[in-house]
């Protein structure tokens, strides 16, 4: 039956003028609303995208009504957003008809639908109707690089420029990182025969360059660079190839050298000015750093990143009034606010304006990167002036009417109440706290804390053993009952139990880690002990670690060794208590 004449005449005039301006548009249907989504253009950009299809009437004349019929309800299927099944049916039609509008057509809803494989095969046949097109060897170029194909890849590229075009090969460096050693081999020797056939194409050249970057042959990368600039006119982009060519071999002065001739040759550029000043941070010459950006800021007032990075390198050089003056403009134009409040903070911080540190946390705003530590300076500074009410007010009225927010600021005041010496008020705060929300296992590892502060050593084994009961795969709890038991009780074996099932759930912890060690030094397993030590002080080597290693070093009668290890320790810090204590008291038995 004819499907085309079962249709009303107005309704079939309607639907084949809809199918006529669809056809003729330039733009593919949005994945999600139908909307105009980009195809790839004619013109050649660095990175190369789809091409659109001419603004012309479509003559289908050659089309038979079922054809005709099949292109009416895929239109009309997109849009109802059934973009995939009307994708699936203009490939057919393309592949059936080889007609050119139909095929470009059918190549963006191939690529609103980001059907790759759709994209490659209308892509060949785009190319195989029209052979003097360089736009399908555009988006074959593309969809080949997608798909890791780089040989395919630059050969499609080769025809571009075959055909009269033009072509950016050095936007391959941005889809190769990945190749295996193998694969961007064969990459550099295909390029190395198109920097021959093609001697004009500088980007060739460039992305030579670049991919013997990747591989790491930094020497003959930089040996083909000069070649080429010896060529070519010099340009930024050279100039920041060569320098960053020269830092991958670890020739820092020889880099900023180029730079530094760079900048004089291009003074206005700002990419050169900005990596000279990352070079000079790399050289911890924080001073020149800064000039340089100063220099950026000073040529564009608007430049807000070069402004903060001269607040940060303030904050390096310990200028911090200076850097409160970048930071406070910053603020008050509304750029990097919550970075910028927060080091205005540090920065009284720093300066022991304890004062304008709190107001200054204190306006970083909730949801940023940086509240929860601003606040928790906050309520440190607070509470070492004495200001209790104030810091417990501030935090109950920033948490209010949120539950987790209230059980974090507790056990964030709590830890500051501690730390300054009022343990009576941190105790209430958490008993206060756990009667609200009972068995909430931060709140109650906060106590534990606290009890382990006043020496409490039941109520700390109390609450993590409940902790444990409610989380057996806690293995904060489990390390930290462990510890306890092997270190100020007599009860090893259950120690080593509890630290096992914690090193079980955390393998690699070098505080778990540790834990284990010293279970198993008090149980007499020195070797396994010093074992664990070693593993532990290699990945955290802190006084406490190294108080204990030392210690099962000097019960193995390897004193020397052990006296080293604690010699070494105190190096890094010499007020270490836990070292000295250790040294004292194997030393005088």
């Amino acid at each position: 039956m004819n499907k085309i004449k079962e249709l009303r005449p107005e309704l079939t005039a309607l639907l084949t003028a809809l199918l006529l301006a669809s056809c003729a548009g330039s733009s593919a249907p949005s994945a999600e609303t139908g909307a105009e989504a980009p195809v790839p253009v004619a013109e050649t950009t660095s990175e190369p995208a789809v091409v659109a299809p001419p603004e012309e009437d479509i003559d289908y004349g050659s089309f038979t009504e079922e054809q005709l019929y099949q292109a009416i309800v895929s239109e009309l299927g997109a849009q109802r957003g059934q973009l995939e099944d009307a994708g699936e049916s203009y490939f057919d039609l393309a592949i059936e008809t080889r007609d050119l509008n139909i095929i470009q057509r059918a190549v963006q809803f191939a690529a609103a639908n980001n059907d790759t494989n759709a994209l490659l095969q209308l892509g060949l046949l785009w190319a195989e109707v029209t052979p003097l097109d360089t736009q399908p060897h555009l988006m074959l170029s593309i969809q080949f690089l997608e798909t890791g194909n780089f040989d395919q890849a630059l050969s499609h590229m080769a025809s571009v420029i075959d055909l009269g075009g033009s072509m950016d090969f050095s936007t391959l460096s941005s889809r190769t990182a990945r190749m295996t050693a193998e694969a961007r081999a064969g990459l550099i020797s295909n390029l190395k025969q198109l920097s021959i056939d093609y001697s004009e194409q500088q980007s060739i050249r460039i992305a030579l360059v670049q991919m013997l970057a990747q591989s790491g042959e930094y020497e003959q990368a930089l040996e083909e660079l000069k070649a080429f600039t010896e060529v070519t006119d010099n340009n930024p982009s050279l100039v920041l190839l060569e320098a960053q060519l020269l830092q991958n071999l670890d020739q820092l002065e020889d880099a900023m050298d180029v730079l530094r001739n760079g900048i004089r040759e291009f003074e206005d550029d700002r990419s050169l000015r900005s990596n000279f000043a990352r070079l000079y941070i790399q050289d911890e010459d924080f001073e020149n750093a800064r000039a340089q950006y100063e220099y950026l800021f000073e040529t564009d007032p608007q430049d807000w990143e070069a402004l903060y990075s001269m607040a940060l390198l303030d904050l390096e050089l310990e200028n911090f009034e200076r850097a409160i003056t970048s930071l406070s403009r910053l603020i008050d134009v509304d750029q990097r606010k919550d970075e910028s409040q927060y080091y205005t903070g540090y920065s009284y911080d720093q300066m022991g304006d304890l004062e304008n540190a709190i107001e200054n946390y204190r306006l970083v705003e909730i949801g940023t990167n940086n509240f929860l530590p601003a606040q928790n300076q906050a309520t440190i500074f607070s509470i070492q002036l004495g200001q209790l009410e104030d810091a417990h007010a501030w935090l109950s009225r920033l948490s209010r009417g949120q539950p987790r927010l209230e059980v974090l600021f507790t056990t964030m005041e709590s830890a500051a109440l501690i730390q300054a010496g009022y343990g009576d008020e941190a105790g209430q705060l958490l008993d206060n706290a756990l009667n609200k929300y009972p068995n909430e296992v931060d709140l109650l590892f906060a106590r534990v804390l606290y009890n382990d502060s006043v020496n409490n050593k039941e109520g700390s084994e109390a609450d993590l053993h409940q902790i444990i009961l409610m989380q057996p795969d806690d293995s904060r709890a489990l390390n930290h009952l462990g510890y306890m038991l092997a270190d100020q009780t007599t009860r090893y074996e259950e120690a080593l139990e509890l630290i096992e099932r914690a090193i079980i759930i955390s393998p690699t912890d070098p505080a778990i880690l540790d834990s284990l060690a010293w279970a198993l030094y008090k149980l007499g397993r020195y070797e396994e002990a010093l074992e664990n030590l070693r593993r532990a002080f290699a990945d955290f080597p802190d006084d406490e670690v190294a108080s204990h290693l030392g210690e099962v070093l000097w019960a193995m009668g390897r004193q020397e060794e052990a006296l080293q290890v604690w010699q070494d320790a105190l190096e890094e810090e010499p007020d270490s208590e836990l070292i000295k204590e250790a040294m004292d008291r194997l030393q005088a038995s």
